[in-house]
């Protein structure tokens, strides 16, 4: 209709062995200062997927998805980014969730509260 097409979806991924899917909530210093950035950065250079918002109530929340050394990696990757601009954050809650064999990148959300 109207030349309008639909966007095929994802092929499945194949995720690594042992994958994992992690649903994260941080709390503290962690708007405005590039938290979702770095994130999506450290991701995309790591190989893992998901993706990160900010939370109407100063919280971010991510999931991430990849084997247990990605996202061990990723964590250490992302740690070391603020090595020398000291943020205050803690990892509030820390969930397991089902995988997504159709996500293909990491991205950063907008909630739209």
């Amino acid at each position: 209709m109207f030349g309008m097409r639909r966007k095929p979806k994802p092929e499945p991924r194949v995720l690594p062995e042992g994958a994992r899917r992690l649903h994260i909530s941080f709390i503290g210093e962690v708007q405005g200062v590039g938290f979702r950035w770095t994130a999506q950065l450290k991701a995309r250079e790591v190989g893992i997927t998901g993706w990160v918002r900010n939370e109407s109530d100063g919280s971010v929340t991510m999931e991430i998805q990849g084997s247990n050394d990605e996202i061990a990696r990723f964590f250490g990757l992302f740690n070391r980014s603020y090595a020398n601009y000291p943020i205050e954050y803690i990892m509030d809650e820390k969930e397991e969730i089902p995988l997504d064999p159709t996500e293909t990148d990491f991205e950063v959300r907008f909630n739209h509260s």
